[in-house]
C-alpha cells in the first residue's frame, strides 16, 4: 500500500491533516518516508547541498568553528556537532580543514543528529577514519561546550500555514477531493502565536509557523550559554516568514507537494527570527543575519578557490569557478541562503558574522 493511500484513508477516518502532520509522514514514515528509505543527495538524488558542491564550503565552516574554539580558550572536552549531516561530507571537510589546529581533534567529541538509518550508514562510510556518535535528538547533546553546524536542517522541519482572515486566521489543511489529496482551509479563529503578525499582514497573506524550530534553537543555545561554544545555522529563508514557501523537489525539479507523497523532498523557508528568539530566551546572543555569499567571502572563499585552481588542469579550474559562483553569486545560492550565528554573551561572534 502506498503512502498516498494510507494518508487518504487516515484523512477519511480522522479529518484533514495539518501541513506539519503531512510533512512528518512524508519525510519520516518508517516504511514510506523520504528520509528513512533513501539517500536523496547528489546528481542521482533529488537535490544538492553546498557541501556536495565544493569542499570550500565545509573547509571554511570548519575553520570558523575552530577559530571560535580558540577564541574561547580551547575548552576541552567539547562537542563538535552537526544536525542533519546528509552524507557526512560537511563533517568530513570540517575535520580535514581543522586537523592542523593544535588540540582541536583531541578535544572534540563528534556528534551527528540524524534520524535516517539509510543516511547513518552513508555517514559511517564517509567518516570511517573517525568515531562519531549518532544521536536521535537535540536533547541528547552532551552538557559541554558545543560547536555546531546546521546546514539545510531547519528547512525540512514540519510547518503549519495560516491565512489571514480579518482579525483571525484560517489554517491551510490537507484533505481529500475527488479521491485525491487537496489543500483546503479550516475555520477562522484567533491564533495567539500570530497575534503580533496582525500588524504587518493583510487579508489573504500566508504566514508559516514551524513549531519545532524555536525549541531546537533553544536547546542549542542552552548548551552554548551554559558551557560556551558557537553555532552556525545555514539555510534558505529570511528574518520573518511571509508567503507560501512550502515546496517539493524531485530529481532536481520542483513538483507539487501533494504529488507522490514520500517520493519528494519537502521543505519551507526558515524563519530566522524565530530561531533568534529561541536562542535569546536562553541568554544566548545571536549575530546579524548574513547572506551566504557575503559570509563566505568574509571567510576567504575567493582566496581558497584561487588556491585550489592554482596549477590545476583546465577541467578542475572550470569546476572550481562554477562552484565558487554557485555558492556565492546573488543569482545562485549567495542571497537566497542566509547564515545566523549563536554565541555566548561573554564571547565574540563566529568569524564572518557581525554582532
Amino acid at each position: 500500500m502506498s503512502l498516498e493511500t494510507l494518508l487518504i484513508e487516515r484523512i477519511r477516518q480522522g479529518g484533514p491533516l495539518t501541513i506539519a502532520d503531512y510533512m512528518g509522514e512524508c519525510l519520516l514514515h518508517p516504511v514510506h518516508g523520504y528520509y528513512t528509505t533513501r539517500d536523496p543527495l547528489g546528481e542521482r538524488g533529488d537535490f544538492t547541498t553546498a557541501p556536495e558542491i565544493s569542499q570550500m564550503f565545509g573547509e571554511l565552516i570548519g575553520l570558523a568553528l575552530a577559530q571560535s574554539w580558540l577564541d574561547q580558550g580551547r575548552p576541552a572536552p567539547f562537542t563538535l556537532a552537526e544536525l542533519g549531516p546528509g552524507r557526512g561530507t560537511l563533517m568530513a571537510d570540517i575535520l580535514r580543514a581543522t586537523k592542523g589546529v593544535p588540540g582541536f581533534h583531541d578535544a572534540a567529541r563528534i556528534c551527528l543528529v540524524e534520524a535516517s538509518p539509510t543516511l547513518r550508514e552513508v555517514q559511517a562510510r564517509t567518516l570511517s577514519g573517525h568515531a562519531p556518535d549518532w544521536l536521535d535528538s537535540i536533547e541528547e547533546l552532551p552538557q559541554a561546550p558545543l560547536f555546531l553546524v546546521a546546514n539545510e536542517f531547519f528547512d525540512a522541519l514540519p510547518i503549519r500555514q495560516f491565512v489571514r482572515d480579518g482579525d483571525g486566521w484560517r489554517e491551510r489543511l490537507i484533505g481529500v477531493h475527488d479521491g485525491e489529496l487537496a489543500f483546503g482551509l479550516g475555520a477562522q479563529a484567533p491564533q495567539e502565536a500570530l497575534a503580533d503578525r496582525l500588524e504587518d499582514t493583510r487579508d489573504g497573506d500566508i504566514v508559516e509557523l514551524c513549531p519545532a524550530a524555536a525549541p531546537i534553537a533553544a536547546r542549542i543555545a542552552e548548551r552554548i550559554s551554559s558551557h560556551g561554544g558557537a553555532a552556525l545555522i545555514v539555510d534558505y529563508g529570511d528574518w520573518r516568514s511571509l508567503g507560501d514557501t512550502f515546496q517539493a523537489v524531485r530529481r532536481h525539479e520542483k513538483v507539487s507537494p501533494l504529488e507522490s507523497p514520500g517520493q519528494a523532498d519537502l521543505t519551507a523557508h526558515v524563519d530566522f527570527e524565530a530561531l533568534a528568539n529561541g536562542a535569546k530566551a536562553q541568554g544566548c546572543r545571536h549575530t546579524r543575519l548574513a547572506r551566504q555569499g557575503v559570509f563566505l567571502e568574509r571567510l576567504g572563499v575567493t582566496a581558497r578557490a584561487q588556491a585550489l585552481a592554482r596549477g590545476a588542469d583546465e577541467k578542475t579550474v572550470a569546476a572550481v569557478i562554477r562552484a565558487h559562483r554557485r555558492l556565492t553569486h546573488p543569482e545562485e545560492m549567495g542571497n537566497l541562503f542566509k547564515v545566523l550565528g549563536l554565541y555566548p554573551a561573554h564571547a565574540a561572534p563566529p568569524p564572518g558574522l557581525e554582532p
